[in-house]
C-alpha cells in the first residue's frame, strides 16, 4: 500500500473541504483510481472540478487515467484568464 498526499487548490479545496489529505492506495494505483475515490468521497462538486481541471504529478500536468500515482498529487481546478 502507498500513502499519497493529495493537495487541493481553489475550487478543488472547496469541494473537498480541506486543502490537503493523505489517502492510501494500492502500489499499482493510477490517477483513474484517485479520481474515482475523490468523486466517491466528495460527489458532484468534485466531479465538476475533475472534469475540467488537472492533476499535477511530479511537477507535470497529467490527465491520463492510467498514469501511476506518485507520493504527491495536486488537484488543480481550471484557471480563468490568459
Amino acid at each position: 500500500m502507498a500513502l499519497v498526499t493529495v493537495r487541493y487548490f481553489a475550487a478543488a479545496a472547496e469541494a473537498a473541504g480541506v486543502e490537503e489529505e493523505r489517502l492510501e492506495f494500492a502500489d499499482t494505483a493510477t490517477l483513474g483510481a484517485l479520481r474515482d475515490e475523490l468523486v466517491s468521497r466528495y460527489g458532484a462538486s468534485m466531479e465538476r472540478v475533475l472534469r475540467s481541471g488537472s492533476f499535477l504529478v511530479d511537477g507535470t500536468v497529467r490527465r491520463e487515467a492510467g498514469h501511476p500515482l506518485a507520493d504527491r498529487v495536486d488537484i488543480l481546478p481550471p484557471f480563468a484568464g490568459g
